[in-house]
């Protein structure tokens, strides 16, 4: 495959791995990036993506596709994917040998192929901070180091980046010929962050549940548990049956799952959302922890609902009227997925700095000691 070199001198050049509904490729796109090629195995997300992005990607297992990247080897500045991240996850079964876990390794192996100037990788908190992963931490950093590239890691929050949401996650963040300097990432990340406005701002762009632009309702039923665990916060611990936790609307959200569509779909008051009410979580938990409510199993009130795809898709920052194909369920769970567009735009305008102002590498690249990659 012939690269238009033209594409290259315009906009810096992007391929895209484990793209899914296109959260993290969108984030660039916004940014000026040009996406020459992509790939997901999931045939819905896949749609998704070609709704929103474009027909580059490609459909199918990565291993039987990676061949394809040669044809851009050093030609591309920047190689981008999520690999699926279950098997290192605290929410899954955190199993080294879950298939899944083996996709940070063809990554790796589209570093070694496409050879960008900068790679960006993301997946969940566990893989830097875990004990249980450090060997495989510390292996996957020497391989990339071993392909002359500066690299770190370094977990950032989406909240700090204008992401009404508590997501944790590690990037992984590579630059090429760099070799001799390891990159202080917090630091060059922290000039990128903007803080995020509280859920309930975020979803007044919505209109109400069931109406106009936020028509696709989750129907799962919600009850109060008889035997709540509590936390001291109302919107940890378990106060509903199911996994489902209620929404802080004067906050930020928990992190939304890719399991969403049944029980343990975010719970949403509609009363506070829509009325500005004050927050029966809250008083209903305080009665709880006070004595004065004794917990029974009941249906919860009916201004308690699920929170709908638009609103899921409204907090991972996707922009409203985003066309997601596919079931109910597998539209949760493309969302839940994926990579908050709005912290993949700062990444972006981070790397795209990077990249436009040779002068400034010097102040985003810095002498660390090698003890940063335990």
């Amino acid at each position: 495959m012939a690269i238009n070199n033209n594409h290259i001198k315009n906009k810096p050049t992007v391929i895209s791995l484990f793209s899914g509904a296109g959260g993290l490729d969108l984030g660039f796109k916004i940014e000026n990036f040009e996406i020459l090629w992509a790939n997901d195995f999931d045939k819905d997300a896949c749609s998704t993506y070609r709704a929103n992005l474009g027909n580059h990607i490609v459909e199918g297992d990565i291993n039987k596709c990676i061949n394809q990247l040669y044809d851009f080897a050093n030609q591309v500045d920047v190689l981008i994917g999520g690999p699926p991240c279950q098997g290192f996850s605290v929410a899954g079964k955190m199993n080294p040998d879950d298939p899944r876990s083996k996709n940070i390794w063809v990554f790796l192996k589209a570093v070694e192929i496409i050879r960008p100037k900068v790679f960006v990788m993301e997946n969940v908190k566990a893989l830097a901070e875990l004990d249980k992963w450090k060997d495989i931490r510390v292996a996957l950093l020497e391989g990339m180091r071993n392909l002359g590239y500066a690299v770190n890691y370094t977990v950032v929050n989406a909240s700090d980046y204008n992401v009404p949401q508590n997501r944790e996650r590690v990037l992984f963040i590579g630059f090429r010929n760099e070799s001799i300097v390891i990159p202080n990432l917090s630091k060059m990340m922290g000039q990128y962050m903007i803080q995020s406005q509280v859920v309930k701002a975020a979803l007044k762009k919505l209109d109400k549940a069931g109406t106009g632009n936020n028509t696709h309702v989750c129907k799962a039923k919600i009850t109060l548990t008889n035997k709540p665990i509590l936390r001291k916060s109302p919107y940890a611990g378990m106060l509903f049956n199911g996994m489902g936790r209620p929404v802080r609307l004067n906050g930020y959200c928990a992190t939304l799952p890719a399991s969403m569509g049944g029980n343990k779909t975010p719970i949403i008051d509609e009363n506070e959302l829509y009325n500005d009410a004050t927050s029966w979580v809250e008083s209903y938990h305080k009665g709880i922890v006070s004595g004065s409510i004794t917990p029974e199993y009941q249906e919860a009130p009916s201004f308690l609902r699920r929170m709908t795809v638009e609103e899921a898709a409204l907090i991972q920052t996707f922009p409203i009227g985003y066309r997601f194909i596919g079931s109910q369920s597998s539209v949760y769970k493309q969302i839940g997925n994926a990579v908050p567009c709005n912290l993949a735009r700062q990444v972006a305008k981070m790397i795209s700095d990077y990249l436009r102002d040779d002068d400034k590498k010097c102040l985003f690249i810095e002498s660390s000691q090698l003890s940063l990659f335990v």
